[in-house]
């Protein structure tokens, strides 16, 4: 169970709790390398709350821009010196949708607002800008611009709000060529450093492949359990499971620090082994997970892995 914090840690506005009162350097020490260090509970979320506002009010955001609307904030100027606050804010933003906005109303908006502001910070790039041309146009040309970014932030952050968005209209999404644009993002990010986000960007793209929906071999972006599986060989020390995949990339051997990073076999569990109903090897790595400590390196998503894991354990053993 979450741990209620002290009213003096928060500011009341209006009926409810908003944020921790934050300053900027506040807000960017709770940025650690590519992760962000807060607690699995309302403390964590009222940092990251205050963290995006101190990033808005640096910017110089105005309450009414509206962060819904991907061209406004295309058009909201920024200091070219802080674009690394917008890949922050895009970051936030997902961590605080993914975390602890689950099923509230504005779960949704919240990964939209994320993806608006990694693209302001992409496009920020004067070449990933005139090789686009006009935003959201030309999704060729969105491709291309993508393929020569080096600013892995906003690449991963970027993709990682819009495939969220995606997930509340599959069919849609891949109708509006989302999955083309995002698989890019992350394909660049592996050219970039594919340690980012503890290897974040396998784990992605196995969720990619292994969560589309089943529209056939006739399209390109449907389920593909190989691809997934290609993926998530990298970050799972699985062998005899891995052994079966077809075709599959030679990546290397897994980095056994993988497994500190929990949300790498929870994806797996999650995104292709249950929707394979392979039962017996969900439940296998659940209780694995569900055995480690948390420790400190990855407090809250570790933490949030655990929670997910019992949820999943429940329906697994339905199975069994």
């Amino acid at each position: 169970m979450r741990r209620l914090i002290p009213l003096a840690l928060v500011l009341l506005v209006g009926f409810g709790i908003i944020a921790c009162a934050m300053t900027l350097d506040e807000a960017l020490a709770l940025f650690s390398g590519s992760d962000i260090m807060v607690q699995y509970n309302d403390e964590g979320r009222a940092q990251l709350e205050g963290a995006i506002a101190a990033f808005l009010a640096t910017l110089g955001v105005p309450e009414d821009l509206d962060q819904l609307d991907e061209l406004a904030v295309n058009d909201f100027y920024v200091d070219p010196a802080n674009k690394d606050l917008l890949n922050k804010l895009s970051q936030a933003y997902y961590t605080l949708a993914d975390a602890f906005l689950s099923g509230e109303e504005e779960e949704e908006s919240t990964y939209v607002k994320g993806k608006n502001w990694g693209m302001k910070s992409l496009r920020m790039d004067p070449t990933f800008a005139e090789i686009e041309g006009s935003p959201t146009k030309d999704i060729g040309r969105f491709i291309d611009a993508v393929k020569q970014e080096t600013d892995i932030a906003a690449l991963y952050w970027t993709g990682a709000n819009w495939l969220r968005v995606a997930e509340f209209n599959k069919v849609k999404a891949v109708f509006a060529k989302i999955p083309d644009q995002t698989e890019v993002m992350y394909l660049r990010c592996l050219e970039l450093d594919d340690t980012y986000m503890n290897y974040g960007s396998y784990r992605a793209l196995g969720a990619f492949w292994g969560g589309l929906p089943r529209l056939g071999i006739l399209v390109h972006y449907s389920k593909n359990f190989n691809k997934s599986l290609g993926y998530f060989c990298k970050v799972v020390n699985e062998p005899e499971i891995c052994a079966e995949c077809n075709d599959c990339p030679d990546f290397g051997p897994v980095d056994p620090a993988a497994d500190e990073y929990f949300e790498n076999r929870l994806f797996f569990v999650q995104y292709y082994l249950m929707e394979k109903g392979m039962w017996e090897d969900a439940k296998r790595i659940l209780d694995e997970v569900l055995a480690e400590p948390v420790g400190e390196k990855y407090p809250l998503y570790n933490a949030i892995s655990q929670e997910k894991a019992a949820e999943f354990l429940e329906e697994v053993e339905e199975h069994l």
